[in-house]
């Protein structure tokens, strides 16, 4: 995974003000400790950064929120409209305890929430300076609003949608026996900035029998005439928000006498899942639309993951799509639609798309053809 870059086109200062506030009433209650990270920048617009000393937004029941910062790192932040989101910056240096700093902010909570991923560096050293106060992580209440796309939002994903898209119609330029997964990989990386992304986050470029590992990466095997090859790339625009899309190619003429056969049940099985996405439907019976097809095909036992995950400035975000997950679909949920179908030692084939849920029903903002692309 490639670093990314913790700024970024300002969000409106009334959007973001609107978000801490609903952070807090999401919270009831409970204080809130945002690490930097994705839920940060959702919250202050900067995804900001922190090793051994403390960073934190401190969120407290009542009261004026503070970012406690090291005074070293303070000038990252100059941009932030503090003044209109009524945050204060509260700075500290090294010899003082932030940690202490941080509780003042809170107040006297009974219970602390905690981003799900602060180091445990930071996490002990807050339980040790919160004796007797309960803590729990902040994950359930922040991705009650991150789960939900404003229109700005999902106007950030159909740019990263078509981003990604103009690299898949792209690959046929680099795809080709004769070059390692790893030279086309390096390509496609490329690609993915130049179309308008910061980074590459990940490129799966997963020939012949790797196609049977949905997570394999790259590697030095040389691409054969024939190779089925999955290819899944994504990566954050500029915006924050990330694409996510993947495509199945053929390298000439597939050498399997199956694969045609069996990638169609694939390609039905992805558009009966995007046909059942509507709201007031459960995030579980998407999964169950894809896996009806597949399974009824005799090929069940080859579709080893969840049909799909939520997506927005984390590649994989809630809401899951999968068993037992009885969420209810709601406008602005987006998440990917991907099937797999993987047959070890053989190959494999997965299909990608980001959907979007509508007030009644879905948009793709992905639009590359679904068939197997021969190459």
């Amino acid at each position: 995974m490639s670093r990314r870059s913790s700024h970024s086109p300002q969000t409106d200062s009334a959007v973001l003000r609107s978000r801490l506030e609903r952070a807090r009433e999401a919270a009831a209650g409970t204080g809130l400790l945002i690490a930097p990270g994705s839920d940060l920048r959702y919250l202050l617009g900067r995804e900001g950064g922190s090793l051994e000393r403390l960073t934190t937004l401190v969120i407290p029941a009542d009261g004026r929120p503070a970012l406690v910062v090291p005074k070293l790192e303070a000038p990252g932040y100059d941009d932030v409209p503090t003044a209109e989101l009524g945050i204060d910056i509260v700075t500290w240096v090294d010899g003082d305890d932030p940690y202490a700093v941080a509780v003042d902010r809170l107040g006297k909570p009974d219970r602390v929430a905690v981003s799900d991923f602060t180091p445990a560096l930071h996490v002990l050293a807050m339980r040790a300076a919160l004796p007797g106060v309960e803590q729990v992580l902040a994950g359930p209440i922040v991705r009650e609003l991150r789960m939900r796309k404003d229109a700005a939002e999902v106007e950030a994903l159909r740019k990263a949608g078509a981003a990604i898209d103009r690299v898949h119609a792209r690959v046929g330029e680099w795809l080709r026996a004769g070059r390692t997964e790893a030279e086309v990989g390096a390509d496609i990386a490329a690609a993915i900035v130049e179309e308008g992304h910061v980074a590459a986050d990940f490129v799966i470029v997963a020939s012949g029998p790797n196609g049977a590992s949905p997570h394999h990466s790259l590697s030095d095997r040389v691409i054969e005439p024939g190779d089925v090859v999955v290819v899944d790339i994504g990566g954050p625009i500029p915006e924050g928000y990330c694409s996510d899309s993947t495509r199945t190619y053929s390298v000439g003429e597939p050498r399997e006498a199956d694969v045609v056969a069996t990638y169609e049940v694939l390609r039905l099985a992805q558009q009966a899942a995007v046909d059942a996405v509507r709201p007031g439907v459960s995030a579980e019976s998407i999964d169950a639309a894809a896996r009806e097809v597949i399974a009824a095909a005799g090929f069940g036992e080859f579709f080893i993951h969840r049909t799909g995950h939520g997506i927005g400035l984390d590649v994989h975000e809630e809401p899951y799509i999968v068993s037992g997950n009885e969420l209810i679909l709601e406008p602005g949920m987006a998440f990917s639609i991907e099937p797999g179908i993987y047959q070890p030692g053989r190959w494999g084939a997965r299909i990608e798309d980001i959907v979007v849920v509508t007030e009644d029903g879905v948009e793709s903002v992905n639009q590359r053809p679904h068939q197997l692309m021969v190459v």
